[in-house]
Order: C-alpha cells, then sequence, then structure tokens
C-alpha cells in the first residue's frame, strides 16, 4: 500500500442518499463552469489579436502580455488557491473566486489602453487560480468513487469545450459587434455568467467543516509563485524580445528558488508543520507520471490550437469565424469522447485507456500533418477536419482520464485541494510551454515567408513538435500500472 493509500483513511465520506445524489449531479454544471470560463478567457484572446492590436494600438510584446499574461498568473497561483481551498473551505473560495473572476473580467472589458488590459488580464489569471482548484477539490470530495469517473468525464469535455468555444464565440462575438462593444464583448460576457454560477454556487454547494484547520504556509506559497513566475514570464516574453540575456538569466533563477522553496517545505512537514506542497506527494510514482501526462497533453493541444490557428486565418486567410468552427468537430470529439467513450474503455483497460488515447491522437496528428505534406499550399480547412477529429477523440480518452487516476490515487480530502492545484499548475504550466515552443519551431519555420506554402511549411514542423510531445506522454502512460481503479465498472453501466 503506497503512502497516499494509507492517507486515504482520513479521507471525508460522502453520502450517497437519493437527495445527496440529486444535489451532486445539480451543482456539478455550476462547478464546471469554472473550467469553461477560465479555458474560454485562455484561447478567445488568439482570435480577437488583430482587433486587440488596431483598437489599443498595441504592439507585439503588449500582445504577448495580454495573452501570457493571465497564464502565467494562474499557473503561478493554482499551488496556492487550492491549499486556501483547504484552509478556508472549498465552497468559499469557490464563490469569492468567481466573484473576482467575474469582477476582473469587468475591468478587462474596460481597459481603456494595452498596458491597462494587460494589468487587468494578469488579475484575471490570478483570480482563476482561486476558482479553479476548488472545482477539482469539490468534485473529489463530494462524489463517491463510483459517480467520479463520469464527473471527471464531464470535467474533460468542458475542457476541450472551453478551448474550442474560445475560438468558436469569440469569433462570433468580433462579428456580432454587440452593441459596439468590439473586442470588449468577449470579457463581458462572462459578467452574466460569472454572477449566476457564483450565486448558485452559494446556494447548491454543500459547507464541509473539517475537523483540522491546515495553516497557511506563506513562505512556500510565494516561493512557488516565484519560480513559476520567473519561468514562465521569460517563457511568455522571450520569442518577441529576441530572448534577451535577461530572459535566460530569469529562467536560469528559477530552478534555485524552486530547489530552496522544495527544501524548506520537506522541512517544515518534518516538523509537523502544513506546507502548501506535500512533496510526499509528488513523489508518489502514479501522482508523478499524471502530472506528466497531464502537462504532457496540454503542451500539446496549446501549442497545436495556436499554430493551426495562426496557418487558417493568416495562412488560408480565413475570418475569425471561420477559423474557430473548422475546430467544433474537434471540440464535439472530444466532449463526446471524454462523457461517453472514455468511461466505458476505461472500464475493460484500466489505466491503459491513456495509451490508447495518446495513440489515438497521434495517429490524428500523423493524418493532418500527411495531408498538409501533400496538399501543400493547395490545403483547405476541411481537408484537415478528419485528423483534427481523430485527435479530439484521443485527447477525450485521455485528459479525463489521468484526472481521474491522479485525484482517485488516495488523496485524503484535507489534502484535496492542494492535489488539484498541483495538477492544474501542470496543465497550465503545459498551455505556457506549449504555445511556446510550438511557437517558437512555428515562427522559425516561417520567417520572411508569410505566404500561404510558408504557413502550411510552419505548421508541418509544429506539427513535428507535438509528435515528440505525445511520444513523451505515451511513455509516462505505458509506464503507468494498469490498475482499473481510477475509473472502475460500476460507473461505465451507469
Amino acid at each position: 500500500m503506497t503512502t497516499l493509500e494509507n492517507r486515504a483513511a482520513t479521507t471525508v465520506p460522502v453520502t450517497t442518499g437519493p437527495v445527496e445524489f440529486a444535489a451532486r449531479w445539480r451543482a456539478l454544471p455550476v462547478i464546471l463552469s469554472a473550467m469553461f470560463m477560465a479555458m474560454f478567457d485562455w484561447f478567445v484572446v488568439n482570435v480577437a489579436a488583430s482587433s486587440l492590436q488596431h483598437d489599443l494600438h498595441a504592439g507585439e510584446s503588449a500582445l504577448e502580455l495580454i495573452v501570457g499574461g493571465y497564464g502565467f498568473a494562474y499557473a503561478s497561483g493554482l499551488i496556492t488557491g487550492g491549499r486556501l481551498g483547504d484552509l478556508h473551505g472549498h465552497r468559499r473560495l469557490f464563490v469569492l473566486g468567481m466573484l473576482a473572476f467575474t469582477a476582473a473580467s469587468l475591468l478587462c472589458g474596460l481597459a481603456p489602453h494595452a498596458w491597462a488590459l494587460v494589468a487587468f488580464r494578469v488579475l484575471q489569471g490570478g483570480t482563476a487560480a482561486l476558482m479553479v482548484p476548488q472545482m477539482l477539490a469539490l468534485i473529489n470530495t463530494l462524489f463517491p468513487a463510483h459517480e467520479r469517473p463520469r464527473a471527471m468525464a464531464a470535467f474533460g469535455a468542458t475542457i476541450g469545450l472551453g478551448a474550442v468555444s474560445g475560438q468558436i464565440l469569440g469569433g462570433v462575438l468580433l462579428d456580432a459587434d454587440l452593441f459596439g462593444w468590439g473586442w470588449r464583448s468577449i470579457f463581458y460576457i462572462n459578467v452574466p455568467i460569472g454572477l449566476v454560477a457564483a450565486g448558485l454556487a452559494a446556494r447548491w454547494l454543500p459547507r464541509h467543516e473539517q475537523t483540522q484547520r491546515p495553516k497557511l504556509d506563506p513562505v512556500g506559497a510565494l516561493g512557488i509563485s516565484a519560480a513559476l513566475a520567473l519561468l514562465l514570464v521569460p517563457i511568455t516574453l522571450g520569442r518577441p524580445a529576441g530572448w534577451p540575456v535577461w530572459t535566460w538569466v530569469s529562467m536560469a533563477a528559477s530552478i534555485p528558488v524552486l530547489l530552496l522553496t522544495v527544501r524548506y517545505e520537506n522541512r517544515l512537514g518534518e516538523r509537523g508543520g502544513e506546507p502548501v506542497l506535500d512533496t510526499g506527494m509528488v513523489r508518489e510514482r502514479g501522482f508523478s507520471l499524471g502530472l506528466v501526462i497531464a502537462g504532457g497533453y496540454l503542451t500539446f493541444f496549446a501549442g497545436f490550437m495556436l499554430c493551426l490557428t495562426l496557418m487558417l486565418q493568416n495562412g488560408l486567410g480565413l475570418s475569425p469565424l471561420a477559423a474557430g468552427l473548422a475546430f467544433a468537430p474537434l471540440g464535439l470529439c472530444f466532449a463526446g469522447s471524454s462523457c461517453f467513450l472514455a468511461p466505458r474503455v476505461a472500464a475493460r483497460i484500466g489505466n491503459r485507456v491513456m495509451v490508447l488515447g495518446t495513440l489515438t491522437s497521434l495517429t490524428g496528428l500523423g493524418i493532418t500533418l500527411a495531408v498538409l505534406v501533400g496538399m501543400g499550399g493547395e490545403v483547405t480547412a476541411l481537408a484537415l477536419i478528419p485528423g483534427m477529429m481523430i485527435v479530439g477523440t484521443g485527447n477525450g480518452l485521455t485528459i479525463p482520464s489521468v484526472i481521474g487516476a491522479v485525484l482517485s490515487s488516495g488523496i485524503p480530502a484535507r489534502q484535496a485541494g492542494m492535489a488539484a492545484g498541483v495538477l492544474t499548475t501542470s496543465q497550465q504550466f503545459g498551455n505556457a510551454i506549449g504555445a511556446t515552443v510550438l511557437g517558437v519551431i512555428f515562427f522559425s519555420a516561417l520567417g520572411a515567408n508569410h505566404s500561404t506554402g510558408g504557413y502550411v511549411t510552419a505548421m508541418e514542423m509544429a506539427a513535428l513538435g507535438g509528435v515528440a510531445v505525445l511520444v513523451v506522454v505515451l511513455a509516462a502512460a505505458l509506464a503507468l500500472p494498469s490498475a482499473t481503479t481510477a475509473l472502475p465498472k460500476a460507473a461505465a453501466a451507469r
């Protein structure tokens, strides 16, 4: 029995009576709204980039920060946000985080100039880091083991729908130009959704009192946030700035800061304290491999979405709406595979569903690459859709399965927020790395050749980078034990 399994004995039991069953499933869409909004706001700005550049006279560095500022504030605060939920209650932090995210979205819409929008996007990312870890912690503690896989499947579908909706709905809002708001409408749309979600969460989510209140670890929280910021800020700004010396110094400085923080956390735990990051949890083989799979998949997915959007809009000349609609089949396959296919397949083959999912995504990416190479500058969005649909199916098989496996690996209720924070940090770190690394490959291959053929060649190189990332994910998935505990058969039969 592993250390995490021993700790699981302290997990708060969840009642399963008929009233409680109805209440849990009624609350799930409210909980998932946090993930939808967080993913939507990550991807929607890509669609609005040209409008922001025109209306706010934003330069390339400002545009990178409008996109990346949200990302590194989000990723840097997730572990601390999760621990704050353990300390003050996941319901309370979810509601407060949702209200704060809504307010930050309103400020983004009201931004008078580019650098104000940068500041408000950083604030928006920080508030997302408060609400998102509570969502996974609430799912992990509200739903009993036999129901949790279906809830995690819905969570996985929400990731895909949020990302693709950012592309599609962003294009719709920009084309509609409601009330003459232009790009501001992509932020204003969060306001009514956030207010309704916060109100329903306050009404429907149960209060869970803990017998032991963990203490906040400000040194650990600051150290982890600083280490992530030192790494993510230069990754975000490095390419458009030409990778100046400060970017390399900052990335190098993140290593000793992280090592010193981990050392402090270990000593705090040995003294009987409550570290913001339990390094024993991360040392668990199943947990750490799950982080590699989750982070790796988002590395591939974020980079793939960004580069394909650039090729469709700039290379093929599609409007933001048309480019977004090209992603709709991928999103539908992602959602359908997450909700209906992943639990049933996992009930039969256990964690090997992640191997199957990764191989499926690799197949879809290979088909997409073959179409690009075969058609060259004559490629059309329609020709790319079959490969994209297979990619979406593979994503839907893998992402909810790995999340369920990680959070069902014996995490005690008092550390549910911490575990969720670590997991979502790995995902958002993957988002940032993917957009940067595959983006560097894409723009390096593009060079000064901005013809359709140039964009297609750049996309081919980025797709090869995506293949390399998925090979690493496949190796981690093969190293996982094939146990079916994360997705029991009872869930698939329902």
